[in-house]
């Protein structure tokens, strides 16, 4: 929450030529409502089943059709059972864009569309909590930085290198946190 997956996955997916979609959005256009609504009308535990259902529907409708994606997950996505299992076994690599929690913290504060941002105290608690999860993420990125510097190091990432050489299709990305 507050990293920029937004930000730095439309831009390095504009940078690659690649579509880019958010999944926090592909929530609110299949629901009708924010996902702040979502949370205040149905809690959490609704709000990650149609997580789980527009993630699997969008990584498959990409791997279907041989369409290169940026996917910026949730922040929560990645720290839910099965997912990392599922991005695994489709062989979708993940890569975590890693902040300082004071950075994140000044980010979110700024904004009021984060259901799960309440304050300093809980923040640092989920934190703390997603940590496990996001260190299993395939590629870790310093994303305390100018939008531009990070796409700049995802795209140094040897995973591009392999991929930009070689002749196939390359997969979906995600990036995480």
């Amino acid at each position: 929450m507050g990293c920029g997956k937004s930000t730095v996955g439309a831009l390095l997916a504009r940078q690659l030529g690649w579509r880019f979609e958010d999944l926090d959005t592909r929530i609110e256009q299949h629901a009708g409502i924010s996902v702040q609504e979502i949370f205040e009308r149905s809690g959490e535990p609704a709000f990650r089943q149609m997580e789980n259902e527009q993630m699997d529907a969008t990584v498959g409708r990409a791997i279907a059709a041989r369409d290169p994606l940026v996917l910026a997950l949730g922040g929560g996505t990645y720290a839910q059972p099965g997912r990392a299992e599922r991005l695994r076994a489709a062989a979708i690599p993940v890569i975590w864009l890693d902040s300082p929690v004071e950075v994140l913290l000044a980010r979110c504060a700024t904004m009021s569309n984060r259901p799960l941002f309440r304050d300093e105290v809980s923040f640092r608690n989920l934190l703390a909590a997603r940590l496990p999860f996001y260190a299993q993420a395939d590629y870790r990125v310093d994303g305390n930085d100018d939008p531009s510097r990070v796409v700049e190091r995802i795209l140094a990432l040897p995973l591009f290198d392999r991929f930009t050489r070689s002749a196939s299709e390359p997969p979906t990305r995600m990036l995480q946190r």
